[in-house]
């Protein structure tokens, strides 16, 4: 369940995503030639040159409602120690042509963006949420990933290759941790083990609560989330797998790497002195990613270094490389070479690491079509990545602009979540109802405090909100 869950009108946010689909340049449908290719290669199959490996136990384990489902999953225990992992990943190349109509459509529109009125896909329906999606019961092409863990939880040997896999059910993260059972006991502790491998290398994932807009039946509501425990064990055999993936490919000189420099060092020291002023103990010999870790959302002023704590994990980017490595490898949050790997059906890039650790597991070349779209394709995730972090933030403001529309000069209670620096005033407040953040105008503001706020503009054509101190 949500932390706080708020109505929103919904006729008002019906028409107002409509605007903002064509304000972003969204494209609503798929060109005929587009979908006329995908429906031939769906009618194909994709199932040729393929291994059968139907015999793996695997899942999917995704939000409720979703069908574009990239992964499976199966988990066991080896004979005297350790876990043997297989991960399934949708084969998108068994569908794709090179150089075809779905092949270039994919390339302009670079991932898919979720609305809460539906999704922009990055491929057509017939393939990301039929032929191609891992869904239950059916015989589906894969890149199936099987890997063996040691008891620590670390990868002591790999192998990649295409093969026929076979979902046997579609569970969703609200009910997975309900019902228990074995399942449930092994992603868990593979999961946390894996969170004690990121501690150790230095690697922090944030659990920042998210504001998301959601249906429900004829209902629009923004929720401010928490993310449940189950993300975060399943998110580790994703991390594991891309880890596994940027070594395949860089031991291999040709691949795409998703990489962060280290935060800066005065960053890291704002963030102390952020610590300080909240009263969140930020021991000397401690590092920042040993307190963060530590930090508790449910927590006023925990939840707001969180958020602060956020900025250190800003400008990802995609580095391609075709020979030697780049220079920076590194994805600092994760502390580790690290590439998408396991999102084919949702993000372009992923294909194509795919096919690079294919070849290096198969001891062969990478595929020509890889090598001639890496030098452009970094770039590309780049414009995608922007236009679908300006569609999320976008589709929040506006929902908070509708949620306070007629309240202008009534006083909330809020917890001040950011504040300005010098040269920069003001900063954000985080409601405790309704389920709002927004701008707070002022000079010397209590982070982490609870305050009084009065709101002073819900400008729902320019997607702003605006409290001031009472």
């Amino acid at each position: 369940m949500p932390l706080r869950r708020t109505v929103i009108r919904g006729a008002d946010l019906t028409a107002h995503l409509l605007a903002l689909r064509a304000e972003l340049q969204l494209p609503a449908t798929f060109p005929a030639e587009v979908v006329a290719e995908a429906e031939s290669a769906a009618n194909a199959g994709g199932l040729s040159a393929h291994e059968d490996a139907t015999d793996v136990e695997l899942v999917t384990l995704d939000p409720p409602g979703s069908r574009d489902l990239d992964q499976a999953f199966a988990l066991s225990r080896r004979a005297g120690g350790g876990f043997h992992f297989a991960y399934a990943i949708a084969d998108v190349a068994a569908f794709v042509r090179p150089g075809g109509a779905v092949d270039a459509e994919a390339h302009s529109r670079g991932e898919t963006i979720y609305l809460p009125d539906g999704r922009v896909a990055l491929h057509p329906p017939v393939l990301s949420e039929g032929a191609a999606s891992l869904l239950p019961g059916a015989d589906r092409p894969a890149v199936l990933w099987r890997l063996d863990l040691d008891a620590e939880g670390e990868p002591t040997s790999v192998d990649v290759r295409r093969c026929v896999v076979r979902s046997r059910a579609q569970l969703d993260y609200p009910s997975f941790e309900r019902t228990g059972g074995d399942l449930v006991a092994l992603l868990r502790e593979v999961g946390e083990l894996r969170q004690q491998r990121e501690g150790d290398r230095g690697g922090v994932s944030l659990p920042v609560p998210e504001q998301e807009v959601v249906r429900d039946g004829d209902r629009w509501l923004l929720d401010l989330r928490a993310p449940l425990p189950s993300e975060g064990w399943n998110a580790q055999l994703s991390l594991l797998t891309g880890m596994t993936a940027a070594k395949l490919m860089l031991d291999g000189g040709v691949g795409l790497l998703r990489t962060l420099p280290p935060p800066p060092t005065w960053l890291i020291a704002s963030l102390r002195r952020s610590a300080l002023a909240l009263g969140v103990d930020w021991p000397a010999d401690a590092k920042y990613a040993d307190v963060v870790r530590g930090l508790d959302a449910t927590v006023p002023a925990q939840a707001a270094l969180l958020r602060l704590a956020s900025v250190l994990f800003r400008g990802a980017s995609y580095v391609a490389f075709d020979g030697a490595p780049p220079a920076q490898t590194i994805q600092s949050a994760v502390a580790a070479p690290y590439a998408h790997a396991t999102a084919p059906l949702r993000r372009l890039a992923d294909r194509y690491v795919s096919e690079c650790c294919l070849a290096a597991c198969a001891g062969r070349d990478v595929p020509e079509w890889v090598h001639a779209a890496l030098p452009a394709l970094a770039e590309e995730m780049a414009v995608a990545d922007r236009r679908a972090h300006a569609a999320d933030r976008a589709v929040v403001d506006l929902a908070e602009a509708l949620v306070l529309s007629t309240r202008v000069g009534e006083v909330f209670r809020g917890v001040v979540v950011e504040a300005g620096r010098k040269g920069k005033p003001g900063g954000e407040v985080q409601l405790r109802d309704p389920a709002v953040r927004g701008r707070l105008e002022g000079d010397h503001l209590p982070l982490g405090q609870e305050v009084d706020v009065r709101l002073s503009e819900a400008d729902v054509a320019h997607r702003r909100v605006v409290f001031t101190l009472v």
